[in-house]
């Protein structure tokens, strides 16, 4: 082994670069005070998050191509320098009501950067990892990514609070970003070359005459949406339930991250002692059991405690008025949590000569971020918030169905 093509001087940028890729789950408390600030409708509010992954059905194999052709490092280093681009500009310029299409610019900017950090940071982190090491590094990444996805609606929610302004957390997130490009640019970093087939629409799109396969890649559309259904809409849920503000309802948001979290930590361990198929049911199962909570809890409760500070937003996790509605949402995200990896694992198990292939026709899936957040936008608009739930319920119930179904082969 070549210890000099290792080190954490490498790794650590290489790194950061998940950091940088979990700032794009700030679109969920963003999605809610853009509402609020522009008076968009849920159903116009919902395509808000489209505009960031829609991009990943369009761009996730072309990236892939010009990666091989241009670097994984450079790549990686356009991908955060565009993303850093599209959260500056809301902070840069921002006047609700009108030039709201500049928010789109914003999030469309924001898509076409995530995308391309999502293509390049796992396999550049390959290239600066030992290959014993490889899987512990890349679970810690997601673990990462996770923590910066809770902590985000925590962060926007303090600056609206505490300063007036929940943007300056997009201008924290954005310099970082920057600081994430000039870091890894610094970085002197060997990259491997791929020898195996270059991945194609044509050769991804063929992989759905697979049966099994194409079950895992409608399993992946479908959490994806769930996920980012969750993240942009549960604000709107919640402040329909509930007299309280939009600050306080994108605290939900960090409860659902909050369950991801634990559910990660805890699949990590538990699949050690069980078949991932009996996990993926008892998952299914699990968040199933959060969104009929979320369901069930108390409607239209008036919550009697005087909003003042950010720490009194906090206690409103302890009000047993509202508490029950908190802690389903994140009995959701265990629930979810673990899905992803598994799903993806399944698919190339099933298929490892054609990793390429199935990784591409994957990231596409991703898009079905891009679907289900103006379904269920229509949904609170036209029907109620409860019954938006259900688009939810849907999504889950699909992978309910498929872990009994792979459970019987």
């Amino acid at each position: 082994m070549n210890n000099s093509k290792f080190g954490l001087q490498k790794l650590l940028p290489v790194f950061m670069s998940f950091i940088v890729m979990g700032f794009v789950d700030i679109l969920g408390p963003a999605t809610s005070y853009i509402q609020k600030d522009f008076g968009l409708s849920e159903t116009v509010s919902g395509f808000l998050p489209s505009m960031i992954l829609v991009w990943f059905f369009i761009l996730g194999v072309p990236m892939g191509v010009l990666q091989n052709k241009y670097g994984k490092k450079n790549m990686l280093k356009i991908g955060m320098v565009v993303q850093a681009l599209g959260l500056l500009l809301p902070f840069i310029h921002y006047a609700p009501p009108s030039m709201v299409f500049l928010v789109y610019i914003s999030f469309i900017l924001i898509g076409i950067g995530n995308t391309i950090i999502q293509v390049s940071a796992n396999p550049l982190l390959q290239d600066v990892s030992p290959s014993e090491k490889l899987a512990s590094y890349m679970s810690s990444s997601q673990f990462v990514k996770a923590i910066i996805s809770f902590s985000g609606p925590i962060i926007a929610s303090y600056f609206a609070t505490s300063f007036g302004d929940w943007r300056l957390v997009l201008l924290v997130y954005g310099i970082t970003s920057i600081i994430g490009a000039i870091w890894l640019s610094m970085t002197p970093i060997v990259e491997a070359k791929s020898n195996s087939k270059l991945a194609t629409f044509g050769s991804c799109l063929s992989l759905l005459k697979n049966n099994f396969i194409a079950l895992m890649a409608l399993s992946i559309f479908l959490i994806v949406g769930a996920e980012v259904a969750i993240n942009t809409k549960i604000g709107s849920v919640l402040t329909s339930k509930y007299t309280i503000d939009v600050t306080v309802a994108t605290l939900g948001i960090s409860a659902f991250f909050l369950g991801e979290i634990v559910s990660r930590l805890i699949g990590t361990i538990i699949l050690n002692w069980i078949k991932p198929r009996l996990f993926l049911l008892l998952a299914s199962i699990i968040s199933l059991v959060g969104i009929a909570g979320v369901v069930l809890s108390p409607s239209h409760v008036a919550v009697n405690i005087e909003i003042v500070s950010f720490m009194d937003k906090i206690k409103l996790f302890f009000n047993s008025e509202i508490s029950m509605a908190f802690v389903s949402i994140f009995i959701i995200g265990l629930g979810i949590g673990s899905m992803f990896p598994i799903i993806f694992s399944f698919a190339l198990k099933k298929m490892p000569d054609r990793a390429n292939e199935i990784s591409g026709l994957l990231i596409m899936a991703v898009s079905g971020g891009a679907v289900f957040p103006p379904v269920m936008g229509f949904v609170i608009s036209h029907i109620s918030s409860i019954a938006s739930l259900g688009v939810i319920g849907f999504c889950m119930s699909y992978i309910l169905w498929v872990s009994l179904k792979m459970l019987k082969d």
